[in-house]
């Protein structure tokens, strides 16, 4: 569930998945991983939602 919300802010941002993992997760494998099966914990998951919530609203999403 979380992996297809990031695919789906990935495509709607256009920013690259290393990009995004440093800025969400401070990672820039964390896409990487999770498309090789990692299983990010609760907070993390939260973490990364609220980061794509707050990007969307911010002006850098446009």
């Amino acid at each position: 569930m979380l992996l297809s919300q990031i695919e789906r802010f990935l495509r709607l941002t256009r920013m690259s998945w290393t990009k995004f993992g440093r800025l969400a997760a401070h990672d820039p494998r964390f896409v990487a991983d999770l498309r090789n099966g990692r299983r990010p914990r609760d907070g993390t998951a939260a973490r990364i939602r609220m980061f794509m919530t707050t990007y969307l609203e911010s002006p850098h999403a446009r």
